[in-house]
């Protein structure tokens, strides 16, 4: 293990040599071109291209320098550990209030979401992301343990001026929260009267999921139940599993009926 972990050593202490290996993975260079492109001295690269010939992991055409097939090997085995990098440089400080037990999809998929905080001058800065993400949306679908009343109002306003469908699958405490106030319930009413919107209800729902177009965005709260953060994200694999995750609560919800709020 020793002499494998000397390499990656040996390629983590010089950004140069990462960025010169990805680039010969991808194409030939000359050396004037790698100046040019990484920002390096040409003693510089001499030292890193005669350090990847001596490794095999590069070799030279006339005036050109390319990767060898083990020299690809090693910079997409690179890009992968960067990349799984990233990822958790951009989720650690969010990773514990994840519902991973119930994400299907690989975390790598979360590398470009967009993570919103709470702050002390904008402590709804979640919620208020996940409306504006509404405004923009002709089509929005929501599973939820929570439908808050700004959510509900963007969505109410969206409907109301044929400006978008609107399905929610929620659970029975959202729904009698909603109705415990004189306000939101007859919002929630007026939601419902409109042909593009449905709301079912089933006991329980453990995510806060909004999909917005082609965005998803989770709310994230710990276990006492305090919103935290919000990521969102248009990741292809990820609006596959909130699709399919809808409809499966979906099917297994009863509509809910207007005049039959508690």
């Amino acid at each position: 293990m020793e002499p494998l972990l000397a390499e990656v050593e040996f390629l983590a202490r010089s950004g140069n040599r990462v960025d010169v290996l990805r680039r010969l993975a991808e194409e030939r260079q000359t050396r004037t071109e790698l100046a040019a492109a990484t920002g390096a001295s040409q003693a510089t690269l001499g030292r890193i291209l005669t350090d990847f010939q001596e490794r095999a992991w590069v070799e030279r055409d006339g005036s050109e320098y390319v990767a060898t097939a083990t020299g690809r090997l090693v910079a997409s085995g690179l890009g992968d550990l960067l990349d799984a990098l990233a990822t958790e440089r951009q989720l650690r400080d969010v990773v514990d209030y994840l519902p991973a037990d119930a994400m299907t999809f690989d975390l790598g998929h979360l590398a470009d979401a967009t993570v919103t905080f709470p702050s002390e001058t904008r402590p709804d800065a979640p919620i208020k992301r996940v409306v504006d993400l509404i405004g923009d949306a002709g089509t929005v679908t929501v599973f939820s343990h929570a439908f808050n009343h700004q959510s509900l109002a963007a969505v109410h306003e969206r409907v109301r001026d044929d400006e978008a469908t609107f399905r929610g699958v929620f659970s029975e405490g959202a729904i009698d929260a909603l109705a415990d106030d004189d306000p939101l319930r007859e919002r929630l009413a007026a939601l419902l009267n409109h042909d593009a919107a449905g709301v079912r209800v089933r006991e329980d729902v453990p995510l806060a999921v909004t999909a917005a177009d082609e965005r998803v965005h989770l709310m994230l709260r710990d276990e006492t139940g305090v919103l935290r953060a919000s990521l969102d994200t248009d990741d292809d694999a990820v609006r596959s599993w909130a699709a399919e995750t809808f409809e499966r609560y979906w099917r297994s919800a009863a509509p809910l009926d207007p005049t039959g709020l508690p």
